[in-house]
């Protein structure tokens, strides 16, 4: 086992001898003449683990060495024990307050020194192993939660995939909605009105959650979900099921699971209402402004927006100036007024997702 290392500080030479004889046998030893000397030294590989500092000397004294010591990460954690001939408790009490591990007065008695400094090697060496443990835990668990946020990521799109096999819809519009619902999410959160609830791990799950909005269109036959022409009113009233359909699964899965799980929450808020309408137009329940969660409001604009530039069995994509009067005129009717600012205050972002993830494109 490599010998550890002590720094001994002081600007006396006869100190310097005396404390080097006395630990030499031991430990590998560096000594500094001065505070400068002894920063040099301390920031430099191989440090020391452990400093024995005299506080009493000439142009830089061990408060200030020490002050540096502290203040630089790669010496930051190395313990110091002031080592000083000023042997008042005020003046101890000083250097303990300082952070210095140790407080020790000369005249140095030799075994009470060696013990004092056997006791903080070994308390360094347990908070090293500690360090290095839970740094190893850390990535154990950051990894971990990678790999289920891959599971996760996989499952909804797989969900999705599923609802889109049925639908003339194409899983580009999946990452399409997805991207658009990332991108409002970021933009709103300069908004007084929305910046509380919109943290980074709220629009995290958000954009997770997005693509199982339509998953209730898995429960719709496929004769009216294919219908190339117009829905009469009987099949426009089952259409309009999908909603509940699709949170009443995502909900079952949940209840079947081990507990509540955030995504899924917002997943069933997304599913259930984001064809609510501002003005209380919509469906499936009829409600209004923000009795509307903004999650399902989010989800209403990004998805009418891919519906009107996109080609569909019952209709032709719309040309961009076209879609903007449709938008323009939904404000503070079928959406959020606010949510139609933050959109065309940065159009060409949606713009360019459309266009990344355009239907003729690999996604």
């Amino acid at each position: 086992m490599l010998r550890k290392t002590v720094l001994i500080v002081d600007d006396a030479p006869e100190n310097l001898t005396v404390l080097s004889e006395l630990l030499a046998p031991l430990y590998r030893v560096l000594v500094a003449n001065s505070g400068r000397k002894a920063l040099s030294i301390a920031g430099t590989r191989p440090r020391p683990d452990l400093v024995l500092l005299d506080v009493m000397m000439p142009d830089m004294d061990g408060y200030q060495v020490f002050e540096q010591l502290r203040g630089q990460p790669q010496t930051a954690d190395i313990p110091v024990i002031f080592v000083t001939a000023m042997d008042s408790a005020e003046a101890e009490l000083q250097g303990l307050d300082a952070g210095a591990v140790d407080y020790i007065t000369k005249p140095i008695t030799a075994p009470i020194l060696l013990a004092r400094v056997r006791n903080q090697l070994e308390l360094k060496q347990s908070r090293d192993w500690l360090r290095i443990r839970n740094n190893r835990l850390e990535s154990e668990i950051a990894r971990r939660m990678s790999e289920n946020e891959a599971i996760q990521d996989v499952s909804i799109r797989a969900l999705a995939r599923l609802a889109e096999i049925r639908d003339t819809e194409t899983g580009n519009h999946i990452l399409r909605t997805q991207c658009y619902v990332r991108t409002l999410a970021e933009k709103l959160t300069a908004n007084p009105r929305f910046s509380a609830l919109l943290t980074d791990d709220y629009i995290k799950l958000l954009a997770q959650s997005a693509p199982l909005h339509d998953i209730g269109k898995v429960g719709i036959p496929d004769a009216i979900l294919r219908k190339p022409g117009p829905l009469d009113a009987q099949e426009w009233r089952i259409m309009k099921t999908h909603a509940k359909l699709g949170s009443d699964a995502i909900e079952l899965a949940e209840r079947e699971g081990a507990g509540p799980v955030a995504f899924l929450n917002l997943a069933k808020e997304i599913a259930h209402w984001h064809h609510e309408k501002w003005d209380g137009s919509g469906y499936p329940d009829g409600l209004s402004g923000d009795a509307i969660p903004l999650s399902a409001r989010i989800m209403a604009l990004a998805d009418v927006f891919d519906a009107l530039i996109s080609r569909r069995v019952y209709k032709e994509a719309l040309a961009l100036t076209e879609v903007r009067r449709i938008i323009e005129e939904g404000k503070g009717r079928h959406f959020d007024p606010d949510l139609v600012e933050a959109f065309f205050g940065d159009f060409d972002a949606f713009r360019a997702i459309a266009d990344t993830y355009r239907d003729d494109a690999n996604p």
